[in-house]
């Protein structure tokens, strides 16, 4: 399949089992998604003189963008041996791994990377920026005091209906699948999962806990999954959070947790108390722009006729489109007019998932064209923010 010996191949038990070995001395620490993951996945690795060098798996899983799950494929678990990097073979790797996923029927991909300058330059791009959250649970306890949500312990298979629909509000949250549950039950035993109900309504938010130790303040209550209709329900399960305040000092939101909303920032009366990390980001790559474009949502409230030029990942070639939208439907065809606005394949990634709040923060980004134009284009995503909320 590739040259100087190598080929990539799909993995049976035995190599998977040798890839498992490799990815702990090139993570420095055991995966245990590699195995958890395995039986749900496509399986790749890099095999030269019959030693495993590389590998990684794709899920075939669903991600919502304008309210429609798009078939995506997420990338988890990849690595090369120290020994072997330098050598251009994650590039390699990546797209014999994307070929079956394609086929299979992806449009787009997603991917965590502490490497967002090297997927750049390969059509990844991040479309927006990850942070983890600690807040002290007295500080959630003045703030959000009060609560008139009815609270019930259930199973995380209990809400996973009421969760995939409120996902559908953002862009780039997956649409879980039936073995994201016992997943999760694998590699969070502990994790403890809450339903909310507003007096006459029906089930309105989701949070899932667990209690973990922590070496400076004893234990820290970790939130992995936040899921809210609205500020009112976000605001009891915070105050759920802040009635732990007796015996756990702070909350610790995952990077996946929090949506990207100023949820905090606009109600902690101290705003130093609380402390944000920032994480590597999630990146997105198109795979096909059409099809990518026709299986997304879209607002009904949505114009749009614009010619626009995309430039390809080595910036040598350039293709023209015409993206119309109309009626809650979109098509991206192939033209000979010349765009009014253009940008890279990763910059279309951005817009896609409504990375954009504005011309400006667009032009800033790199993204070229008459300002009305670029204003157009941004308008027709920006009715969902990005968040990915699972890890992988």
């Amino acid at each position: 399949m590739t040259g100087s010996g190598l080929a990539i191949v799909e993995a049976d038990d035995d190599l998977w089992q040798e890839y498992d070995t490799l990815a702990r001395r090139a993570y420095g620490h055991p995966v245990s998604d590699i195995m958890l993951l395995g039986a749900h996945a496509d399986r790749r690795v890099a095999v030269r003189d019959r030693k495993v060098i590389a590998g990684g798996l794709g899920l075939l899983v669903p991600q919502f963008f304008g309210g429609r799950p798009v078939p995506a494929a997420s990338m988890a678990c990849g690595c090369v041996a120290p020994e072997e990097r330098g050598g251009q073979l994650a590039a390699e790797l990546t797209a014999e791994r994307l070929g079956p996923l394609r086929e299979q029927g992806a449009v787009l991909a997603t991917l965590w990377t502490s490497s967002s300058g090297y997927v750049r330059r390969l059509g990844w791009e991040a479309p927006t920026q990850v942070y983890s959250w600690t807040v002290p649970t007295d500080e959630l306890r003045r703030v959000f005091s009060g609560t008139e949500c009815e609270i019930t312990h259930v199973s995380s298979e209990e809400v996973r209906s009421l969760r995939n629909g409120l996902a559908g509000q953002w862009n780039g949250p997956w649409q879980r699948p039936l073995w994201w549950d016992t997943w999760q039950q694998a590699q969070h035993p502990d994790v403890v999962t809450y339903q909310f109900t507003p007096p006459g309504r029906g089930p309105a938010g989701v949070l899932s806990v667990a209690c973990e130790r922590n070496p400076i303040d004893g234990r820290h209550l970790v939130v992995y999954d936040f899921w809210a209709a609205d500020q009112a329900v976000a605001a009891a399960m915070f105050g759920f959070l802040g009635r732990h305040n007796s015996r756990i000092p702070a909350v610790v939101f995952q990077r996946t947790a929090l949506p990207p909303a100023p949820l905090l920032l606009h109600h902690l009366r101290r705003s130093g108390s609380s402390a944000a990390r920032s994480w590597h980001p999630w990146v997105l790559r198109i795979l096909d722009l059409c099809r990518a474009v026709q299986e997304r949502g879209w607002s009904d409230e949505v114009k749009v006729s614009l010619p626009i030029e995309v430039v390809a990942e080595d910036g040598m070639k350039t293709e023209r489109f015409l993206l119309r939208v109309a009626d809650g439907k979109a098509e991206l065809s192939r033209t000979s007019r010349d765009g009014r606005v253009t940008l890279t394949r990763g910059q279309f990634a951005v817009w896609y998932a409504g990375g954009y709040h504005s011309a400006v923060s667009a032009a800033l980004s790199g993204v070229s064209g008459d300002q009305a134009a670029i204003t157009q284009l941004v308008r027709a995503t920006a009715d969902r923010e990005p968040w990915l909320a699972d890890y992988f």
